[in-house]
C-alpha cells in the first residue's frame, strides 16, 4: 500500500452510496482521491502510527460500505430516552375521593354550560310536570268525581284533552318565529279584555266558588279569560318595552310606565270585579317582572310596589273572606267555625306522607276531608302519596324551569326575547310559589292552580303555549342553533338505521344487518 493510499480521506456513507449507484466504486475502497491533502492532518491526529492508520481505515471503510447499503433511516442517530421519574407513593398522591369529586364537578359544570342546557331543561321539566300532573289528577280526583255522581275518570279525561290541545299549542309556539309572537300581542290583549268584559254580563258569566270569572262553552267545558290575560300581558308588555328600547325611550319614566302600568291596572280591575285576587297577584308579579327587566330605577320600582301593597291591603280589609284566609297562615287547628279547615288538612296530608308516601291512590285526605284536592291542593295529595321525595322532585322541576328561563332571558340579545322570557318565568315561578306556599301554610290561600300540574284546562293551555315560547327562544340562541344543526344529521341517520335495519359505520360501506336468529 502506498503512502498516498494511507493518507486518503475516510469515505462517507453518502459518497459510498453515490459510488455504488454510479457503478464506479470498488470493493476495497477508492484510489487517488483529489481531497486527500485536505483530510490528511485529521487522519494523522486520530492515528499515531501508519499501521494503526491503515488498520483504522480498513475497519472504517468496511463500516462506510455497510452504511452505504443501509437506508438513511437506519443511519440516523437514535434518540436517547430519558427515564420517567418514579411514581410518588400512594400517601403522597391526592385522595381518590377528592379527585373523583373534582372531576365530577368539572364535568357537571362543563355539561351545565353547554348551549342546549336551557333547551333541554325547559322541554324535559315541562313534560315531566305535565305527565306527573296527569297521574296525580287521576289519583286525586276520583273520589271527588264519584261524590258528584260522575265517572271516576271524569276530571282525568278533561285534563288529558286539555294536555293534548296544550301540546299542540306548545309545538305551534316552538315553530313560530319571534316576529309572529310579537304580532300576536295586540290581538290577544284585545280578545282577553273583551272576554273579561263578557264575564260580567249576566247570563254569560258564571260564578264558581264565589268568583265571577268563568264563561260557559257548552256542556262540561268552561273558560277562564283571566288565565289568558297573563299571556296577553307578557306578550304585549314585552313588545311594547322592546319597541321603546329600540328608540332608547326607556330612560324616561313616563315612557317606562305609560301605557304599561295603566293597561295592567285595567286588566287588574276587570279581574277584581270578579273577585279573583289570586290571579290579580300573579298579574301584578308579571308587571313588576317586566319593569325590573326594563331597568326601572329603584326609587320608581319601590314607589309602584308600595302603591300595589296599599291597594292590596285595602282590598283585603274590605273582604271578610280574605281576612279569614289571612288569619289561617300557620294554623294548626281548624279554628272557630272551621274557617281554617282546608289549610289545616293540607298540612295533615303532607305530614302523613313521610319520606316516600303511602303510595299512589292511597291518600286518606282526598276522601272528603281535603277540599279541592285536584286543583289548588294537589301538592298536598302529592306529598301524602309520594312523600317528601315526590314533593322535592316537583320543587326541583320548577327550580329547573325557573333557572332555564332566567338563563334564556339573560343570554339573549333580542330585547323582546329578554322581556318575554323574563315575563313567562316570573309568571310560572310566582304562581308556583303562591300555590305551594298556601299548601305549606306560609301564605294565605289564593285559589291559584299549580302550573302544569293542577287540574284546569283554562290554566294549562296558555301555560303550555308560554312554555313553547321559552323553548323557541332557547333554540334561537346562535350557539344552540349550531349545536342542534350538528346533531340533526346524526339523529336522522340513527333513526333511519333503526327503522330500516341498516347499520352505518365510519370505516365500512353501508351493510345490512343479518338476522340474529333470536326470538
Amino acid at each position: 500500500m502506498t503512502p498516498d493510499r494511507a493518507a486518503a480521506p475516510r469515505p462517507s456513507g453518502r459518497a459510498g452510496g453515490k459510488a455504488k449507484s454510479g457503478g464506479t466504486a470498488a470493493s476495497g475502497g477508492t484510489a487517488g482521491s483529489p481531497r486527500s491533502g485536505n483530510s490528511a492532518p485529521k487522519q494523522a491526529d486520530r492515528s499515531p502510527s501508519p499501521a494503526n492508520s491503515r488498520r483504522s481505515y480498513g475497519s472504517r471503510g468496511a463500516s462506510s460500505r455497510s452504511g452505504a447499503d443501509r437506508s438513511p433511516a437506519a443511519a440516523a442517530p437514535q434518540r436517547v430516552r430519558t427515564p420517567r421519574p418514579p411514581a410518588p407513593p400512594r400517601s403522597a398522591r391526592q385522595p381518590a375521593r377528592g379527585g373523583f369529586a373534582r372531576t365530577f364537578l368539572l364535568r357537571a359544570k362543563r355539561a351545565w354550560d353547554r348551549p342546549l342546557t336551557a333547551y333541554y331543561l325547559i322541554l324535559g321539566g315541562s313534560l315531566l310536570l305535565t305527565g306527573l300532573g296527569l297521574v296525580m289528577v287521576f289519583s286525586a280526583s276520583q273520589i271527588e268525581a264519584l261524590q258528584s255522581g260522575l265517572s271516576s275518570t271524569y276530571f282525568f279525561r278533561k285534563q288529558l284533552i286539555a294536555a293534548v290541545l296544550g301540546g299542540g299549542l306548545m309545538l305551534l309556539a316552538v315553530r313560530m318565529p319571534t316576529r309572529l309572537h310579537r304580532a300576536l300581542a295586540y290581538p290577544l290583549l284585545a280578545v282577553s279584555v273583551f272576554l273579561m268584559c263578557l264575564v260580567q254580563v249576566p247570563g254569560i258569566g258564571q260564578s264558581v266558588n264565589g268568583n265571577q270569572n268563568w264563561i260557559s262553552l257548552g256542556g262540561p267545558f268552561q273558560l277562564q279569560p283571566s288565565e289568558f290575560a297573563k299571556l296577553a300581558l307578557v306578550l304585549w308588555g314585552a313588545d311594547l318595552l322592546a319597541r321603546k328600547n329600540e328608540r332608547r325611550l326607556l330612560t324616561q319614566w313616563k315612557h317606562l310606565l305609560v301605557p304599561l302600568v295603566p293597561a295592567s291596572f285595567l286588566l287588574l280591575g276587570l279581574i277584581m270585579l270578579g273577585g279573583d285576587m289570586g290571579t290579580a297577584i300573579i298579574l301584578t308579579a308579571v308587571l313588576f317582572g317586566l319593569l325590573w327587566l326594563a331597568g326601572a330605577p329603584t326609587r320608581m320600582f319601590s314607589g309602584v310596589l308600595l302603591a300595589a301593597l296599599l291597594v292590596g291591603l285595602v282590598l283585603i280589609k274590605t273582604s271578610p273572606n280574605r281576612m279569614a284566609r289571612l288569619a289561617c297562615i300557620g294554623a294548626t287547628t281548624p279554628g272557630p267555625g272551621d274557617r281554617c279547615w282546608q289549610a289545616v288538612h293540607g298540612i295533615y296530608a303532607l305530614a302523613s306522607g313521610g319520606w316516600f308516601g303511602s303510595g299512589l291512590g292511597a291518600s286518606v285526605e282526598k276522601w272528603g276531608q281535603l277540599p279541592e284536592p285536584h286543583t289548588d291542593f294537589i301538592f298536598a295529595v302529592t306529598g301524602e302519596e309520594l312523600g317528601l321525595a315526590g314533593t322535592l322532585s316537583v320543587l326541583a322541576l320548577f327550580a329547573a324551569l325557573g333557572y332555564a328561563g332566567i338563563r334564556v332571558a339573560g343570554r339573549s340579545e333580542d330585547p323582546f326575547v329578554r322581556f318575554a322570557a323574563g315575563g313567562v318565568t316570573t309568571w310560572i315561578t310566582a304562581q308556583a310559589v303562591v300555590n305551594i306556599g298556601a299548601v305549606l301554610g306560609l301564605l294565605p290561600i289564593a285559589g291559584v292552580p299549580l302550573p302544569l300540574f293542577s287540574y284546569g284546562g283554562s290554566a294549562l293551555l296558555p301555560t303550555m303555549f308560554a312554555i313553547g315560547m321559552l323553548i323557541a327562544f332557547a333554540r334561537s340562541d346562535p350557539a344552540a342553533r349550531a349545536a342542534l344543526a350538528r346533531r340533526q344529521p346524526a339523529l336522522r341517520k340513527r333513526l333511519r338505521s333503526r327503522l330500516t335495519g341498516v347499520s352505518w359505520t365510519t370505516m365500512r360501506r353501508r351493510t345490512t344487518r343479518p338476522p340474529s336468529g333470536e326470538r
